[in-house]
C-alpha cells in the first residue's frame, strides 16, 4: 500500500488498485487477492483512512464458507490478509514495514508477502533486517517462556518475484549480526564477563576461520595496557583485549586496513566513584561498543567485506574491590602517556585508549573507528535517535554518516572544539581524563581526550550512549539493547574505498 503525490485520477473502478489516482493505492498481488477471495480492499483502505505510510498496517480476516479459510489459486488457505504502508518505498520506508509486518504477524506460522515484488536490492535487504530485527527477544534466562507471548513468526515466503536471493541473503547476514550483538548486549553481566566474552569471539573465529589473539591481565600488564589493567583491577573477574583479524579473499599488503575498536566494560558499578542504585541497573550493556564489534566481525566473511579488519575488543569490568583504582591515580597508557584518574566512573575511555594507542603503534591501520558507550552528555545532546560522531577526517566522517542513513543509525557529526582542549590539564601528569575546569561538553571532552591517542591516523568516535539502548519498541528497535552499528559498519566497510575517498586496492 504505497501513499500518492500525484493529482491525476482515472475513473476506472480499479484506480486506487492501479495506483493511478491521488491517496494510498494497493500495490502488487492485490488483484489476486481480489479475484481468488471477492475481498474489497479498496473499500478496506477507504473505511480505516488508510494513508500507505511506511509501517501502517490494515487487516482483514478470510472467512470462506464452511471453512475458516479462504484458497488462493485452490491451493494456498489465507486466513488474514495485511496491506502494509510502504510510505516512499525507499529502503527506510521497507526496513519500517518489514519491522511492524513481523510484529502484526506475531503467533503465525506463515506468511506470504508480495511487499518486495517491485523492490530494488536495497529495499530488500532493508526489509528483511525490519523483519527479522523486530522479532528479538531473549528468553535463555527463563526457566519457562512466558505464555502471554505470541510465537514470532517462522516463515516468511517473499512472493512475485524471480530475482533478489542474493539481496535476501544479505539481509539475513546483517540482521543475524545485530541480532548476535544484541545477545550478548542482553546477557546477564553475572553470565558473561571478559574471559566470557572473549570465549565468544573464538566461537566466531572457529565458524568463521578469522584469526583470534587474546590477552590476559598477565599479558596486558607485562605489555604496558596501563588503562585496561586499572579499570579491571577492582574486579575478581580479570581483563582481556581481544584482537580479531579478517583478511578477505585475494587480500595483498596494499589492501586497506580498518580497525574497528568497541568498549567493553561487562558491567559498570562506576569503580570507587560508585553509580547510583538507579544508574546501576543498565550498567550489563556498558559493552554494546564490543558487542557491535564483534557482531560486525562474525559478519564480514559472509559479506564478502573488500578491506582487511581488524576488531579489538577491550574488555573489563569496572568494580569497587580492595584493589581498585583510586580518584588521583596516575596511570600510563599503551603509548606512554600519563593519565591522572579522577573519576573511576570515567573508565570507557581508559580502555579505548590503550588499544587506540595499540593500533596506532602495531597495526599500521588506514582507517580507526571507536564505538563506545561513552558518555551521559551525548545522551542529553542527542537523545536515542542518532549517535554523537566525531571524526578528525572529513571524508571518513562523511562515508560514516552516509552508511549510518543508508543503513538506519543514524549519527550526527559533532565538533572537536580546540578551545575546550585546556580542560584536560592536569597539575600531575601529562593529562587528566576528564575536565579539570568547566567547559561542560562532556561528549566533546571525552572525544578530545580519545584523540590524543590517535597518533594522526585517520580516526572517528561513535558515542552511543543514546542508541545503545531503547526505550521501546520501535521500527525495528525492541526496549534494551539495539546493538547499534552493526549495519551502518558492515554498509560503511562493504562499500570502502569504492566511492573515491579511499584508495583502493593496488593503488
Amino acid at each position: 500500500m504505497w501513499p500518492r503525490d500525484d493529482a491525476e485520477a482515472q475513473s476506472d473502478d480499479d484506480a486506487a488498485l492501479a495506483g493511478s489516482q491521488p491517496g494510498p493505492w494497493i500495490g502488487p498481488g492485490g488483484d489476486a487477492i481480489i479475484d481468488s477471495l471477492g475481498l474489497d480492499l479498496v473499500g478496506l483502505v477507504e473505511r480505516e483512512h488508510g494513508t500507505g505510510k511506511a509501517g501502517e498496517i490494515l487487516s482483514l480476516q478470510v472467512f470462506a464458507e464452511g471453512r475458516g479459510a479462504g484458497s488462493v489459486d485452490g491451493d494456498v488457505d489465507v486466513t488474514r490478509v495485511l496491506l502494509v504502508g510502504l510510505g516512499d518505498g525507499s529502503p527506510a520506508a521497507h526496513r519500517k514495514a518489514g519491522a511492524a509486518l513481523a510484529r502484526a504477524t506475531r503467533g503465525a506460522e506463515r506468511v506470504a508477502s508480495t511487499v518486495t515484488a517491485t523492490s530494488g536490492d536495497a529495499e530488500i535487504v532493508a526489509f528483511v533486517e525490519g523483519v527479522v530485527l523486530a522479532t528479538f527477544a531473549l528468553d535463555a534466562h527463563r526457566s519457562k517462556p512466558l505464555k502471554e507471548t505470541k510465537a514470532p513468526l517462522r516463515a516468511l515466503v517473499l512472493a512475485g518475484s524471480d530475482h533478489g536471493s542474493e539481496a535476501v541473503e544479505r539481509g539475513m547476514a546483517r540482521a543475524s549480526a545485530s541480532w548476535y550483538a544484541r545477545e550478548l548486549v542482553h546477557t546477564p553481566s553475572n553470565v558473561k564477563d571478559p574471559a566470557w566474552m572473549a570465549e565468544q569471539a573464538r566461537d566466531v573465529g572457529r565458524a568463521t576461520g578469522m584469526d583470534v589473539h587474546v590477552r590476559d591481565e598477565k599479558k596486558l600488564e607485562a605489555e604496558g595496557f596501563g588503562g585496561i589493567v586499572a579499570v579491571g583491577v577492582g574486579s575478581a573477574r580479570p581483563p582481556r583485549l581481544v584482537a580479531m583479524r579478517y583478511e578477505p579473499r585475494g587480500s595483498r599488503a596494499t589492501t586497506p586496513h580498518v580497525v574497528l575498536v568497541g568498549k567493553g566494560i561487562t558491567f559498570d558499578s562506576g569503580g570507587l566513584s560508585l553509580k547510583p542504585r538507579a544508574s546501576m541497573t543498565t550498567m550489563k550493556t556498558d559493552m554494546s561498543g564490543a558487542a557491535t564489534v564483534l557482531g560486525v566481525m562474525s559478519a564480514v566473511s559472509a559479506l564478502d567485506v573488500p578491506v582487511r579488519v581488524t576488531g579489538l575488543l577491550a574488555l573489563a569490568e569496572n568494580m569497587p574491590g580492595a584493589s581498585a583504582q583510586r580518584p588521583s591515580d596516575v596511570i600510563t597508557q599503551y603509548d606512554g602517556t600519563t593519565v591522572e584518574v579522577l573519576n573511576t566512573d570515567a573508565e570507557g575511555r581508559l580502555v579505548l585508549a590503550d588499544a587506540i594507542a595499540y593500533a596506532v603503534a602495531e597495526l599500521q591501520p588506514d582507517a580507526i573507528v571507536d564505538i563506545a558507550t561513552l558518555t551521559g552528555a551525548a545522551t542529553v545532546g542527542l537523545g536515542r535517535s542518532a549517535a554523537a560522531l566525531y571524526s578528525t577526517d572529513d571524508e571518513l566522517a562523511g562515508t560514516l554518516a552516509a552508511a549510518g542513513d543508508a543503513s538506519g543509525e543514524r549519527m550526527w557529526r559533532m565538533p572537536l572544539v580546540e578551545d575546550y582542549r585546556h580542560a584536560l590539564d592536569s597539575a600531575v601528569a601529562d593529562v587528566a581524563h576528564i575536565a579539570t575546569s568547566k567547559v561542560n561538553g562532556g561528549s566533546i571532552v571525552a572525544a578530545l581526550f580519545l584523540e590524543r591517542f590517535t597518533g594522526g591516523v585517520s580516526w572517528a568516535h561513535l558515542d552511543i550512549a543514546g542508541t545503545g539502548r531503547a526505550d521501546k519498541d520501535t521500527a525495528e528497535l525492541v526496549k534494551g539493547g539495539t546493538g547499534y552499528g552493526v549495519r551502518a559498519l558492515l554498509t560503511w566497510l562493504e562499500t570502502y574505498g569504492t566511492d573515491g575517498t579511499r584508495p583502493a586496492e593496488g593503488e
